[in-house]
């Protein structure tokens, strides 16, 4: 068994949908990045490369490459489903945190635990998703942005 950790923060701006767990939620910003920057998917998947020392995001899809301008990181998470299954590993459980002030994410859990599960072709009961602010302190606290932590645990096939 190995362990991963991964995090990913961006800022919010105007003009862009709020993307988390691939799943739009209604709000006045999205959020600022290369590609839809879904900063739950973004620290999953850098959590799921560390525990198999394959890298990072950055080095798969780097943000200078202009065919992940605007990419849905659904799409990105699936390939590294499959470089981790040509790796021999699989996902044993992911648990995960989406710090922010707003909006609420608990509507949406479900939905987006769903989403996730289904790319990673695992069961739903093997990701946690859980939501925390930070009672105002530093740049989430502020409104600024979002960011995450997550996780995860892989085995050898």
């Amino acid at each position: 068994m190995r362990v991963g950790i991964g995090f990913d923060a961006h800022r919010f701006i105007d003009g862009r949908p709020l993307i988390l767990g691939g799943v739009e939620i209604p709000f006045h910003y999205g959020l600022e990045g290369h590609s839809d920057a879904d900063v739950l998917i973004h620290a999953i998947m850098d959590a799921v490369l560390g525990a198999a020392a394959l890298g990072d995001i950055g080095q798969h899809f780097p943000d200078t490459d202009d065919q992940y301008r605007n990419i849905s990181s659904l799409i990105l998470l699936s390939r590294v489903a499959d470089i981790i299954d040509k790796n021999g590993f699989r996902i044993g459980n992911i648990d995960c945190v989406v710090v922010m002030e707003e909006p609420k994410l608990s509507p949406y859990r479900d939905e987006i635990g769903q989403k996730i599960a289904d790319i990673l072709r695992i069961d739903r009961d093997r990701i946690g998703i859980k939501a925390s602010t930070t009672e105002g302190m530093g740049f989430v606290g502020r409104g600024e942005g979002v960011s995450a932590h997550a996780v995860v645990l892989i085995e050898e096939k």
